[in-house]
Formats: C-alpha cells, sequence, structure tokens
C-alpha cells in the first residue's frame, strides 16, 4: 500500500505498489494516455471491510484499485457543517494521485459521494457506482441532525449513481421506488473459515486452565485433528503458564475456543453442545490422584470423559476413557463424534445415582456408630 496524497493508500490488484508507477512512466516514455480504472473508494482498510472477498475479487483485475480512507476518515464529514465537508472533500480529491484515468469511482456508502463528486469533477467521463449493502441513511447510532445529512447524501448518490448496486431484493425495491434501476450483487463470505461440518468432533474442557493443564498435549492434539472444535470454558491463568510457547500456541490455535468463567446454567448448556468431555491435565504427582469434578458434571449431561492415565479418574472408570498417547487421544475423540445428538443416557443416569446423600452413606454411618443422630440410618429413620 501507498501513500500517494492526502492521507490515503490505494491498492491495485495484488501489486499495491507498482501499478501507480508503472502506469505514469509507460504515459512519459511512450506518449500513450495512462490507463482507464475503475477505483473502489473503500469505507474501511481492505482487511476491515466488510465486503472485502468481493473487493478483493474486483482487484484481481489489472484495471481496478482501492483507495482507503484518509487521516481525516468519513465519518469526519458527518460532524462537520455541510459546506465545510464539502469543501474538505474538493481538497482531497485534488491531492489523490491515481494510477489512470477513472472511468467507474464506487462508493459505499454516502458519506463517500463527496469525495466521489470532487473526483468526478475532475474526470467528468467517470461514472458512479453506488454499492448499497446496508440503510445507511437511517442507522442506529445517527442523531437526527445527522440522519437528515445521511439522507440528503444518499439521495444525492443515488441521483448521480450510474449503476446502482445492492446486496438484497428489498434494497433493489427501494432503490426502484427512488427511481433506479438496481444491479443486484448478494454478498460473498469467501475469506470465512468452513471447517467440514461432517467430520467435527466437539469437545469441552470445564474447569481451571493453568498450571494443571498439559498444554503441549492440547497442542499437538489441536494441530493432529483439525476437524477438533475444543470449548475451554473457565479462567485461564497467564500468570501461570503464560511463557510455556505450547500455552501460547494453543491461544492461537484456531479451533481452540477460549471461552472464559461462565455460570454453571451456562456451562452445562455448553456442555450439551459437546459431544465429549475432556480432563487435559498433565501427569503429576498433584494430578494422579485427584478426582476431577468434571468428570460427573459431564456425565449428567451424557457424556464420556477423556483423560490421560491418572489414578484418581479410575474411580469413576464408569464414566472414563483412558488415553496414554496423542494417537490415542486422536482415535478416543474421533469416536465420540456425533454423540451430541445422540447422548449417553445410561451415563447420565448413573451420573444421576451419585448424589449427595448416595456418597455421604459411609459418614452417616460412621455418625451412627458413634451415637450421633443422623436422621438417616439409626431407629430415627425419616
Amino acid at each position: 500500500m501507498t501513500d500517494p496524497a492526502g492521507g490515503f493508500g490505494w491498492r491495485a490488484g495484488s501489486t499495491p505498489y507498482t501499478l501507480g508507477g508503472i502506469a505514469e512512466r509507460a504515459a512519459r516514455a511512450t506518449g500513450e494516455e495512462p490507463p482507464l480504472i475503475c477505483v473502489l473508494l473503500l469505507p474501511r482498510q481492505l482487511e476491515h471491510f466488510i465486503l472485502r472477498d468481493q473487493a478483493q475479487d474486483l482487484l484481481d483485475a489489472p484495471g481496478v484499485v482501492a483507495v482507503e480512507p484518509a487521516r481525516v476518515p468519513y465519518g469526519a464529514y458527518l460532524r462537520l457543517p455541510a459546506s465545510v465537508a464539502d469543501g474538505l472533500a474538493a481538497t482531497q480529491a485534488r491531492r489523490l494521485r491515481l494510477p489512470g484515468v477513472p472511468r467507474a469511482i464506487v462508493i459505499f456508502h454516502p458519506l463517500q459521494y463527496p469525495l466521489a463528486r470532487g473526483l468526478i469533477a475532475m474526470h467528468p467521463d467517470a461514472e458512479l457506482w453506488y454499492w448499497r449493502w446496508d440503510r445507511y441513511e437511517v442507522a442506529y447510532d445517527a442523531s437526527p441532525r445527522q440522519r437528515a445529512r445521511l439522507e440528503e447524501l444518499h439521495l444525492a448518490a443515488s441521483l448521480r449513481a450510474a449503476v446502482t448496486v445492492v446486496v438484497s431484493e428489498a434494497l433493489g425495491d427501494l432503490a426502484r421506488e427512488e427511481g433506479g434501476t438496481p444491479l443486484l450483487v448478494p454478498l460473498a463470505a469467501d475469506s470465512f473459515p468452513a471447517p467440514a461440518p461432517g467430520s467435527a468432533v466437539v469437545a469441552v474442557s470445564l474447569g481451571h486452565l493453568g498450571h494443571r493443564t498439559d498444554w503441549k498435549l492440547l497442542r499437538e492434539i489441536s494441530e493432529a485433528m483439525p476437524e477438533l472444535v475444543l470449548l475451554l470454558i473457565g479462567e485461564w491463568h497467564e500468570d501461570e503458564s503464560g511463557r510455556d510457547p505450547d500455552f501460547q500456541a494453543c491461544r492461537r490455535a484456531p479451533n481452540l475456543v477460549w471461552l472464559g468463567r461462565r455460570s454453571d446454567e451456562e456451562a452445562a448448556r455448553l456442555i450439551l453442545l459437546a459431544d465429549v468431555g475432556i480432563v487435559p491435565f498433565e501427569r503429576s504427582e498433584f494430578n494422579d490422584t485427584a478426582l476431577p469434578y468434571r468428570i460427573l458434571k459431564y456425565a449428567r449431561l451424557g457424556r464420556r470423559t477423556i483423560s490421560p492415565d491418572l489414578a484418581g479418574v479410575r474411580t469413576w472408570e464408569r464414566a472414563v476413557t483412558i488415553a496414554s498417547s496423542v494417537d490415542e487421544w486422536v482415535v478416543a475423540l474421533r469416536a465420540c463424534a456425533g454423540v451430541r445428538t445422540a447422548p449417553d443416557l445410561e451415563l447420565r443416569e448413573w451420573a444421576f445415582a451419585q448424589s449427595a446423600h448416595t456418597q455421604n452413606k459411609p459418614l452417616w454411618e460412621r455418625m451412627e456408630a458413634l451415637g450421633i443422630e443422623s436422621g438417616r440410618l439409626g431407629s430415627e429413620r425419616v
């Protein structure tokens, strides 16, 4: 991207640094006319533009360039008096150097119309294309005065446009009511990620994400299983794991979704979206004898747990699949694909049977043996 004048940046095809220089040098050397071009006036930088896929497709043509916003953003026009905004736009148009002669100037918002009008005044053979992907003139965040200005600019752009591009039939109907002949060009989403849905495995981890977590294991699993979606429910602790390169790799992995702390009600419903729960603990003395609470919570929702070979988890072996290597984890995870639509109801029934009253039975028995009235097991049963 270059910054030819007035704080603008322009892009052309896949070589944004070169086209303008080539056109100018060719014109000077041969006396030929500079090329005819189509100019896309982008309301935002290309990477952040909602229509970037279609803009990028057009930029593949050698005769299409994109002009990114100036240092004075288009939104400033709405905050300035109309006469001042128009004067500023005309000045910006005069300062803008293009790598050819515009034959089409494309705007995507009515606030761009003053700049387009200034460019057309310099290049009267250029036609205006007004690309409407929203009803900007009734924007939620605009004051009544600003809406009136937007309506004014919208009407002016609509009347001046040789082509009104609309993304929906409904916008086309509005354009026809205003006397235009709209051209329907629906939206594209080429750059939006689209993992294969048929092979997706959704796993969930509920709880602490710090010292106890085997970040190397999670990194290797995420790399070995691009079809995996891992929902991480719980706070992550940069102070505990921030310097671990495997943790940092996990933070960047697209198939690990960091959801942060959630209420129990929210967490339960997120678990319902998963095929299987996991205990991603590293093998350590601290972890080996623990009985992770999450195993029972997953089971109450009909989800098994995959865990490393920790001695403590075998207490609930009915609900646990042991995986000792990355390959075993991958096999176990893939075996669970689709459970989210067919939960293990017998496992759920088992989990409900692990109630506090049932689990506490040895304590009640001990109390009665000591002569302490429990109200549960002795002669005073209720």
